[in-house]
C-alpha cells in the first residue's frame, strides 16, 4: 500500500516513461499532467495501456490533471469555448484509459481580463459544464475545479451550487489561496464556503510572491491550520503535493508525513 491511500504527486505526461518505474517502486500514485499537445500524440493510446495496467497490477490509484493554458470553459468567444471542450474531453478520455477517478480542471476565470462581466463568465460556465458532467458520471470519474486565479471564492462557489453533481468537486489549491487570496479571505472562511464541495487538495508552499511551488514548511503557509480544516471539513479528499522539482520531492514526502494518518 501507498503511504497513504490519498495522497498523490504531480507527475507530467512526458515524463510519464522516464518517472514511471520510479513510482512504482516506492508505491507513489500519481496525478497524471496533460499540456494540450500530450494529448494529440500517436502513440498516447499505447503510453496509457501500459501504464495504466502498471499502476493497476501494483494497486495504486490515479489521478489527472488536464491541460489549462489558453483554454476557458467560461469564455465569450465561442471558439475558445470549442477547443477548450476538446481538450476536456481528450483528458478525459486519457482519464478513463489510465483508470483515474478524479480528473483536475481549470476555471478559466481572471478577474482583471472580464472587469466587472462576472457575470457573463458564469452564465457561460454554466452552459459548459453539464455535458462534459454527464460524461464525466458516465465513466465514474469526479471532476475537480481548482482555485487559480480566483481571489475570492464566489465564482466558484455560484457554480457548484448551480451544477450541484456529485461528479463535479473542488480542488483547493493551498498555494493559490496564499498567493492570489490570502489578503482577501482566510482559510477558515474559504473552507467554510466550499469545504462541503472538497473532494480534492493541491499541496504545495511559498513567499507569497511567486507560485514557488516548495515543499510544506519551506514557505510561509500554516499547514498545521490547513490540515485541521481538512480534517473538519473534507477528511476524505485526496491530496496531490505539488513538488515540480524532482530534488525537492522526497522533502516534499517528508514534510507532509506528520499529517497523514499512518504516516
Amino acid at each position: 500500500m501507498p503511504m497513504d491511500a490519498r495522497l498523490h504527486l504531480s507527475l507530467p505526461y512526458r515524463m510519464l516513461d522516464e518517472q514511471g518505474d520510479f513510482f512504482l517502486a516506492r508505491r507513489l500514485q500519481p496525478e497524471v499532467a496533460f499540456k494540450g499537445p500530450d494529448l494529440d500524440e500517436a502513440d498516447l493510446d499505447a503510453v496509457l495501456e501500459r501504464w495504466s495496467g502498471a499502476f493497476r497490477a501494483a494497486g495504486l490509484a490515479v489521478t489527472v490533471h488536464a491541460p489549462f493554458m489558453d483554454l476557458n470553459p467560461g469564455a465569450l468567444e465561442p471558439l475558445v469555448r470549442q477547443v477548450t471542450a476538446l481538450r476536456l474531453n481528450q483528458a478525459l478520455d486519457a482519464a478513463q484509459r489510465l483508470g483515474a477517478r478524479r480528473l483536475v480542471v481549470h476555471p478559466g476565470y481572471d478577474r482583471w481580463r472580464y472587469g466587472g462581466n462576472e457575470d457573463l463568465w458564469v452564465e457561460q460556465s454554466l452552459e459548459f459544464w453539464p455535458a462534459l458532467i454527464r460524461r464525466a458520471a458516465e465513466a465514474g470519474v469526479v471532476l475537480a475545479m481548482e482555485n487559480v486565479f480566483e481571489d475570492v471564492p464566489d465564482n466558484l462557489e455560484k457554480l457548484l451550487a448551480a451544477l450541484a453533481s456529485p461528479w463535479f468537486g473542488h480542488c483547493f489549491d493551498v498555494g493559490h489561496w496564499h498567493l492570489f487570496c490570502r489578503r482577501r479571505i482566510s482559510l477558515a472562511d474559504w473552507f467554510e464556503r466550499l469545504g462541503k464541495h472538497l473532494v480534492h487538495l493541491h499541496v504545495h508552499d511559498n513567499l507569497g510572491e511567486g507560485d514557488d511551488h516548495l515543499p510544506i514548511g519551506e514557505g510561509l503557509i500554516g499547514f498545521d491550520e490547513f490540515f485541521a480544516l481538512v480534517a473538519r471539513h473534507a477528511p476524505q479528499a485526496t491530496l496531490t503535493l505539488e513538488a515540480h522539482e524532482a530534488h525537492s520531492l522526497s522533502r516534499a514526502l517528508l514534510a507532509v508525513r506528520p499529517y497523514l494518518t499512518g504516516g
